[in-house]
C-alpha cells in the first residue's frame, strides 16, 4: 500500500485545509476519510468514535456502506476496533478475518477487505476512538505506514477534542471526551464544592499541529531538547535542588529520560512525518501515557509522572513560556486540579473564588490538606489521573467528606450535589446558633473546645465558632510556606499578630515540628531509612539549639505582659523535656537581663506522640504544666503503621481497645497529677470519636474550625457520667471485638446523640 505522492506531509496540509472550511461536522469528517483513503491508497477509511457509554460508533467511512454510519456500534474490546480501543495500540494485519478478535458486521459490507490497519485516536493518553484503513489485497503494512496513520490520527483526535462532533452522538451519551466521569479519592477537607476546573499547572495547548517547514521544526526540537538537558544539568550541579522543590533523584530520572534514544527517535520521526515540534512531543507523550496508564506495576505508573514532567518542560521551551506560569485571575467558583501542590501555592490563589481542590497526590495528614481545612476549602486527594481527565473550564464537583469527584456531571447529579451543599449550609447555620452556647454536657460537665491553627487566616474562626482558644498553633507552617528561613523578627511579628487576633483567648504554640515528611523547601533534605522515626521535631531543636532559641525568644517577646503556653513536639523522654525547658529558662533570663517585658504567666508542655511517654506518665505529668495528645502520630507509632501508606493506614481503628486503653492511661494520670490534658489530633474533631474521648475522661479537645459545631452539638446531648461507666465496662470486658465503634454508635443512637 504505497502512499500517494507527497506522503503524509501532503495529507496533513490537505487536512488543515479541510479543517478550515466552513462546513458542518459530518461533512468535514466525510471529507477527511476520503482524503486519508486517497493519500494512503486504501479502499476503505473509517472513523469510530468512543461514546460516553463506552460504545464505539462508526461516525464516517469511505469504502464501507454509507448506511452503516451511526448504525454500526461495538463495545470496547469487541472486534478489532474494540481491541485497539482497549489496548490503545495500533494493529496491522494482512488478513483481518483470520484474527480471533475479528467481529463481522454485515451492514458494513467489509467482508471483501482483508488487509487491516487501525490506530487509536489518543489525546493526553485517553482513547477517543479508532481510525482504520483497509485494502482488499492480503498485504503487510510497513512501520512507515503505521507511523503515518498515527500522525494523521492526532489531527482527527484534535477535531474530536474541539467538541465539534458532540452533536453527532446520541444526546444521552455524547462522545467519550466529554462524558461524565466519577472518581473516588481520599477525603482531605470537608465540604461540597461545585465549580469549574482550573489546572494548577496549565498544559501547553498545541494549536499548530502541521509543520510548514520540517527541517526548521527538527531544529526547534533539537534546540529545546538541548536547553532542557542543560537546565537539568545546571539544577543538579548547583546543588541547591531542595530550594526548587525537586529532589536530586527526580532530576536524575529526568536526565536519564532526556537522553533516552528511543523517546528522542519517536519525536524526530513524528516531526519528519509532518508535525510541528510541539505536536510531535504531544503525540509521543500521548502514546506513552496510553501505554503506561494500562500498567499495573506502580513503579511503571510512577515513571509516567516523570515523563509527563519532561514532556511539559519541552513544550514550555518550544512555546517560549516559563514552567512557573504567571498566576492568572481566577474565575468565580474555581476548583483547582493539580498533581501535587505545596501549601504556599494554595495560599497564592484568591480564596474568595476558590470552591474546591482536587489532587492526584496528597493524603489526609499532608500539609496541603491541613491548609485546605484551615481555609475551609473542600478537598479530595489521591484522585488517579485527575489532571488528564479534566480540561480547563470543565464543570466539576468536589465532595470533601466522601472523597468523591464528579467531572462533567449530568444535570441530575449536579442537582443532587447542589441540594447536598444547601443542606450542609443549613446545618452550618444551625451550628452557628450554638456559637455562644456554653460547652456543657447534659449532666453539667464543662468541656473546653479549642481550635487547631497554623496561619493567621485560621484566627477569625475563633469568633465564628465561639472556640475557647487555640489548643494547637503549628508554628512550622510559617516556615513551610516561606521561600527562606523566617528571621526572629518575622517570627515575632507573626506571634504578635496571633495574640492580637486571639484577644483574651489562650493560645498554645507548638515549637517547630519539622523533619520526617515536613521538609522545608530551603533546607537540605536528609536521606533517612524511616523519616517518621528519624531526626525531627524536638530532636532537631535540641541538636540545633540556635533554631529553638530563636523561636523561643520570638515567642517570649511577642507574649510580653500576657500568658504564654509553649509545647514541645515528639518528646520521647523526660530528659528531652528538661533540656528544652532549660533553653526556655535561658532565653527568659536573657530577655529579663536586657530589660524586655516577659509573659505574665509561662506554661511549658509536651506533645504526647511517642509511646515511650506512656511509661513515664507520672514523671512527665509532674514536670510539665500540661500535655497534649497528638493522636495521629501516637496511633501511627502504637500500631507501627505508616499513616501515609494506603495499604496499612486504615487497618486499625482509633476506637479499638488498645488505642482507647492507651488514651485512658493518659487521662487518668493527668487527673491524678493535676496536669491539664488536651487531645489535639484528628480524632478530636469527629463527633463519635470525641464522644469516646469524653467518656475516657478528657475535658479539653482541640480541632479544626469546621468540627466545633458538630462536636458541640454532640456533647450538649451527652450524659458524660453514663458514658464513662459504659466505656469503662466495655474496656474491662473487651473480648474478641477489636473495636468499640459499633457499640458506641448504638449508645449514641439509642440516646439521640448526634454523631
Amino acid at each position: 500500500m504505497p502512499s500517494a505522492p507527497g506522503g503524509p506531509r501532503l495529507l496533513l496540509r490537505r487536512l488543515r485545509e479541510i479543517m478550515a472550511e466552513p462546513v458542518g461536522a459530518q461533512d468535514r469528517l466525510d471529507k477527511i476519510v476520503i482524503q486519508i483513503a486517497a493519500n494512503m491508497v486504501a479502499e476503505v477509511c473509517s472513523v469510530y468514535v468512543l461514546r460516553g457509554d463506552g460504545v464505539l460508533e462508526l461516525f464516517a467511512t469511505e469504502g464501507l456502506n454509507r448506511e452503516a454510519v451511526h448504525q454500526t456500534v461495538m463495545r470496547s474490546g469487541e472486534g478489532l476496533v474494540g481491541l485497539i480501543a482497549s489496548t490503545a495500540e495500533p494493529l496491522a494485519l494482512s488478513d483481518a478475518q483470520s484474527h480471533p478478535a475479528f467481529s463481522y458486521k454485515p451492514e458494513t459490507g467489509e467482508e471483501i477487505y482483508h488487509a487491516f490497519l487501525g490506530v487509536p485516536l489518543l489525546r493526553a493518553g485517553n482513547t477517543l476512538g479508532v481510525l482504520v484503513v483497509q485494502n482488499r489485497t492480503y498485504r503487510v503494512y510497513t512501520e512507515e505506514e503505521v507511523e503515518a496513520l498515527q500522525t494523521t490520527a492526532m489531527v482527527v483526535a484534535e477535531m474530536l477534542a474541539t467538541g465539534e462532533l458532540q452533536a453527532l452522538a446520541p444526546i444521552e451519551t455524547g462522545i467519550a471526551l466529554r462524558r461524565p466521569v466519577y472518581q473516588k479519592g481520599t477525603a482531605l477537607a470537608d465540604g461540597v464544592g461545585l465549580g469549574y476546573v482550573v489546572l494548577h499547572e496549565p498544559r501547553v495547548v498545541v494549536r499548530n499541529l502541521i509543520a510548514e517547514n520540517v527541517e526548521a521544526e527538527l531544529q526547534r526540537l533539537e534546540k529545546a531538547i538541548g536547553e532542557v538537558r542543560a537546565s537539568i544539568d545546571e539544577l543538579i550541579e548547583r546543588g541547591d535542588v531542595a530550594h526548587h522543590g525537586e529532589h536530586r533523584e527526580v532530576l536524575e530520572t529526568f536526565r536519564m529520560f532526556a537522553h533516552d534514544q528511543g523517546w528522542l527517535r519517536r519525536m524526530r520521526e513524528a516531526v519528519a512525518s509532518g508535525l510541528t515540534a510541539e505536536a510531535a512531543v504531544e503525540r509521543v507523550q500521548s502514546d506513552n501515557r496510553a501505554r503506561m496508564l494500562r500498567q499495573t506495576d506502580p513503579y511503571l505508573r510512577e515513571r509516567l509522572h516523570d515523563l509527563d514532567d519532561l514532556a511539559n518542560r519541552l513544550l514550555f521551551r518550544l512555546v517560549g513560556r516559563d514552567m512557573v506560569a504567571e498566576r492568572e485571575s481566577l474565575p468565580d467558583n474555581a476548583i483547582i486540579v493539580a498533581r501535587s501542590m505545596g501549601p504556599a501555592a494554595l495560599l497564592d490563589y484568591d480564596r474568595s473564588r476558590l470552591r474546591g481542590l482536587v489532587l492526584e497526590e496528597g493524603g489526609p495528614t499532608s500539609h496541603i490538606a491541613i491548609v485546605a481545612r484551615a481555609l475551609g476549602i473542600p478537598a479530595v486527594g489521591e484522585v488517579s489521573n485527575a489532571t488528564s481527565l479534566t480540561e480547563p473550564g470543565d464543570a466539576i464537583i468536589v465532595d470533601g467528606a466522601a472523597g468523591e469527584v464528579q467531572i462533567r456531571p449530568s444535570a441530575d447529579v449536579e442537582a443532587a450535589y447542589a441540594e447536598k451543599a444547601r443542606l450542609r449550609a443549613k446545618r452550618q447555620e444551625q451550628y452557628q446558633k450554638l456559637r455562644n452556647v456554653p460547652s456543657v454536657t447534659k449532666d453539667g460537665v464543662d468541656i473546653v473546645l479549642q481550635l487547631n491553627a497554623g496561619l493567621l487566616v485560621d484566627l477569625p474562626h475563633l469568633a465564628e465558632t465561639g472556640a475557647a482558644g487555640v489548643g494547637l498553633f503549628r508554628t512550622e507552617l510559617q516556615f513551610m510556606i516561606a521561600e527562606r528561613m523566617p528571621s526572629a523578627s518575622d517570627q515575632q511579628a507573626l506571634y504578635s499578630a496571633v495574640f492580637a487576633e486571639a484577644g483574651e483567648r489562650p493560645v498554645t504554640f507548638r515549637t517547630l515540628d519539622i523533619g520526617g515528611d515536613k521538609i522545608l523547601p530551603y533546607m537540605q533534605a536528609l536521606e533517612e531509612e524511616n523519616p517518621a522515626l528519624g531526626w525531627r521535631a524536638i530532636r532537631i531543636g535540641l541538636d540545633r539549639p540556635g533554631l529553638l532559641r530563636a523561636q523561643v525568644r520570638a515567642l517570649l517577646k511577642a507574649a510580653a505582659g500576657r500568658p504564654l503556653k509553649i509545647m514541645f513536639p515528639m518528646v520521647a523522654t523526660c530528659d528531652e523535656f528538661e533540656r528544652a525547658r532549660a533553653i526556655v529558662e535561658r532565653e527568659k533570663s536573657y530577655l529579663s537581663h536586657h530589660g524586655h517585658a516577659l509573659p505574665s504567666d509561662l506554661r511549658l508542655g509536651v506533645m504526647l506522640e511517642v509511646p515511650s511517654l506512656l511509661f513515664q506518665l507520672k514523671e512527665i505529668c509532674d514536670r510539665a504544666d500540661f500535655i497534649s495528645i497528638g493522636s495521629n502520630d501516637l496511633m501511627q507509632f502504637l500500631f507501627a503503621i505508616d499513616r501515609e501508606n494506603r495499604r496499612v493506614a486504615d487497618r486499625f481503628d482509633p476506637l479499638s481497645t488498645p488505642m482507647l486503653r492507651a488514651l485512658r492511661l493518659v487521662a487518668e494520670q493527668a487527673r491524678v497529677s493535676g496536669c491539664q490534658a488536651t487531645l489535639c489530633g484528628e480524632i478530636g474533631g469527629r463527633p463519635l470519636e470525641a464522644m469516646a474521648l469524653l467518656g475516657l475522661g478528657f475535658r479539653s479537645l482541640s480541632m479544626s474550625p469546621a468540627s466545633i459545631g458538630p462536636v458541640k452539638a454532640m456533647l450538649l446531648a451527652l450524659d458524660v457520667g453514663e458514658l464513662e461507666a459504659f466505656i469503662q465496662e466495655e474496656l474491662e470486658n473487651a473480648g474478641s471485638g477489636d473495636t468499640l465503634r459499633p457499640k458506641l454508635v448504638q449508645f449514641a443512637e439509642t440516646r439521640g446523640i448526634p454523631i
